[in-house]
């Protein structure tokens, strides 16, 4: 089987495998440790942020605080690492963020706490957040710029959906490993010591991913530009912010009911609901199931139908949705596996979103500015919509009482989402051997009039 570069020239398939390997194991190391943060964060609010005469709701709200600080240092690092991405490459940009990544969660698992060295507890492990929010601010980027600009024609929507799968299983893996830590462990056994077993295992993974990288090519399109001058011609500044902010309306509903549903339902359980440890996580790891069970059939039907249609659908049945899903959650009448039901098709939507969201994103900038184009767009969306999730939830909650606040939150934004995509429509695939060298003008002039249709097989 044979591939195709941007300049129609014949290559192995292998480089491309590689390259969604590579690509994909850096993301589940980065969702991994984001999805442990989030089933541990009662464990670290008192670990950390929980001192003496401090209520548990209060180190709850700092914890998260800490949580949103990192979000918001993401379009920092995709700033920077986005543009040596365009400069130098994808590939040694993505061997210097795993690294970083890889370092930082590992640390966390040794840090002291707030119990042995007082108020230095937090700030080390805000600084070690930080830390992970520029290197995730790269990572998206350069990994979406990586699978989409190796993907066969026709298959960027299938191959950008890989993002979001290993999104999935490392929140998954994250939820997953926290579970089985509840389970074998007693409650002071995990509090004081079990925890940080979870950020440790980051090590051995991100050794392995930097070993995948180390062994990586450059991306067909970076290298034809390179030798074209493509990727030295940058388009105005003015149009690549427009793109930006077109890419951040369409994706903020991804971000916050992503968040919402899969990294604080959680807290929200058990903090709101009463539910125990154990049944929270059973909400996470039945959501996050079905979110990964639709990304990857999202993202191959985008290929068919478009973008447009597939994350529309999405973001409609999130704002019809979630008030009934959380008021179902707070019936004690209703049935455990009914229950289950619904948290599972609440993760199920979001994929909808989620699976064509990558393509959606590399196909609205050419070359010269993908990796810092699309890695801002998303990286604004999470650091507002995502960062602080936990933060807004749980604070509203607080002052108001009002416990349905995360259901009007992820409706509010997915209905913002809805209309972006309903204005400004997406194709099946809008840049090729000539689009990739447009400048963002004619993308957007493009997408809004309906977008190309996906490039034939050759």
């Amino acid at each position: 089987m044979k591939v195709f570069s941007d300049q129609s020239r014949p290559v192995s398939n292998r480089p491309a495998v590689r390259a969604l390997v590579a690509g994909s194991v850096g993301n589940f190391i980065e969702w991994y440790e984001f999805g442990v943060y989030g089933s541990f964060s009662t464990v670290i609010a008192a670990e950390f942020f929980t001192p003496e005469g401090t209520g548990a709701a209060e180190g709850l709200v700092r914890t998260y605080a800490s949580f949103a600080l990192a979000f918001f240092f993401r379009p920092v690092g995709a700033a920077v690492f986005g543009r040596l991405g365009d400069r130098v490459g994808r590939r040694p940009v993505l061997i210097l963020v795993i690294a970083l990544m890889t370092g930082a969660t590992t640390l966390i698992g040794v840090l002291p706490t707030y119990a042995t060295v007082g108020a230095l507890a937090p700030w080390l492990l805000t600084f070690l957040r930080v830390l992970q929010g520029l290197s995730a601010g790269g990572e998206f980027g350069g990994a979406v710029a990586l699978m989409t600009e190796f993907a066969p024609p026709g298959r960027r929507g299938l191959y950008g959906a890989w993002q979001s799968f290993t999104v999935a299983l490392g929140l998954l893996g994250g939820a997953g490993i926290a579970a089985l830590l509840a389970t074998v462990l007693d409650a002071g056994q995990l509090a004081h010591w079990g925890w940080r077993l979870a950020f440790l295992l980051t090590l051995p993974a991100g050794l392995g991913a930097l070993w995948l990288r180390l062994r990586l090519e450059e991306t067909p399109s970076f290298r034809n530009g390179t030798v074209s001058g493509a990727v030295r011609e940058v388009p105005p500044a003015r149009e690549v912010r427009a793109a930006i902010a077109l890419g951040v309306g369409r994706v903020m509903g991804w971000s916050a009911a992503g968040y919402t549903f899969l990294v604080v339902l959680p807290s929200y359980l058990q903090s709101t609901l009463d539910a125990s440890f154990q049944q929270a996580l059973l909400a996470t790891v039945l959501a996050t199931v079905g979110f990964a069970a639709t990304i990857l059939p999202a993202g191959l039907l985008s290929d068919r139908v478009g973008r447009r249609p597939v994350m529309l659908t999405g973001a409609l049945l999130v704002v019809a949705l979630s008030v009934p899903l959380l008021n179902l959650l707070q019936d004690d009448g209703t049935s455990t596996a009914v229950k289950g039901a619904w948290v599972f098709g609440a993760g199920a939507v979001v994929g909808l979103m989620a699976g064509p969201g990558p393509a959606m994103l590399a196909e609205m900038f050419p070359t010269s500015v993908r990796h810092t184009g699309l890695g801002l767009a998303y990286a604004l969306s999470n650091a507002v919509f995502s960062g602080c999730a936990g933060l807004i939830i749980t604070e509203s909650v607080e002052r108001t009482g009002n416990v349905d606040i995360p259901a009007y939150y992820a409706a509010a934004a997915c209905a913002v989402s809805a209309l972006a995509l309903v204005k400004s429509r997406t194709g099946k695939g809008s840049w090729s051997d000539a689009g990739d060298r447009a400048d963002v003008r004619d993308v957007v002039r493009r997408d809004r009039r309906g977008g190309g249709r996906a490039e034939p097989r050759r």
